[in-house]
């Protein structure tokens, strides 16, 4: 609300990302489709953005997204699928996928993933 008398000069990249955002769920639509709305956001940003989304899958939106950031897909998500080199290694309910061996793997490497 306070950037609506701004430019999009004057604001943040993270701030224009979320504008992005609210812009295209003003239209309440049945379904959106996201490709990394969290790359370049900070923290609190992405924190901001997961609440939003959550709140809009809560109200029947649809969203389809693609994104690395596993904090916000685990928060935000009914439903997982998982791709790593073009291939599937895990699908289901978010504390399945986050427990699953393989997307452990794919996202803190085999020695992380080790302990």
């Amino acid at each position: 609300r306070d950037l609506a008398g701004r430019m999009p000069t004057e604001i943040s990249q993270g701030q224009r990302k979320l504008v992005s955002a609210a812009r295209a769920l003003a239209a309440r639509p049945r379904l959106v489709c996201m490709d990394e709305p969290a790359a370049g956001l900070d923290t609190h940003e992405s924190a901001v953005l997961g609440e939003r989304l959550r709140a809009v899958v809560n109200e029947g939106i649809s969203i389809l997204l693609v994104d690395h950031d596993m904090g916000l897909v685990l928060g935000i998500c009914d439903r997982i699928h998982v791709i790593e080199f073009g291939r599937t290694i895990a699908e289901g309910a978010p504390d399945v996928v986050a427990a699953d061996p393989l997307v452990v793997e794919a996202y803190l490497g085999r020695q992380g993933a080790a302990g």
